[in-house]
């Protein structure tokens, strides 16, 4: 069985995408179903059982709640610099890199983590 986990993330236009991550496919799309839908089409053929996941986006042990936090603060600067034409400090935008892709790791590990559970 395949298990996927579908999460909410920022794009650079202030709106959400949604990534789909399974094992090491990622996906994203406008919508929780198109990032599934561009996800499914990476997938085997074999690998027909799939789990999908919808993270929640609430604080665990794979993304803590100072992590949420410092994300939604870079967030916001990165949107006022955006509307005002500009950037972020070059260590601010490593740093916003840096969680976003922590977070899409952390679904990930949320993913393997209930398929361990399952398999009990």
């Amino acid at each position: 069985m395949t298990l996927v986990a579908i999460l909410p993330v920022p794009t650079t236009s202030g709106d959400v995408a949604y990534h789909a991550v399974a094992g090491d496919r990622r996906s994203q799309g406008r919508t929780a179903g198109e990032a599934l839908d561009a996800l499914t089409a990476q997938l085997p053929e074999d690998e027909t059982g799939t789990l999908v996941v919808v993270q929640s986006y609430r604080p665990d042990s794979f993304f803590d709640a100072a992590q949420q936090r410092r994300l939604a603060e870079l967030m916001t600067r990165w949107r006022a610099a955006r509307d005002g034409g500009g950037t972020l400090p070059a260590a601010e935008q490593a740093e916003l890199d840096n969680l976003i892709e922590l977070e899409i790791r952390a679904s990930a590990e949320r993913a393997n983590a209930a398929l361990t559970d399952l398999a009990q």
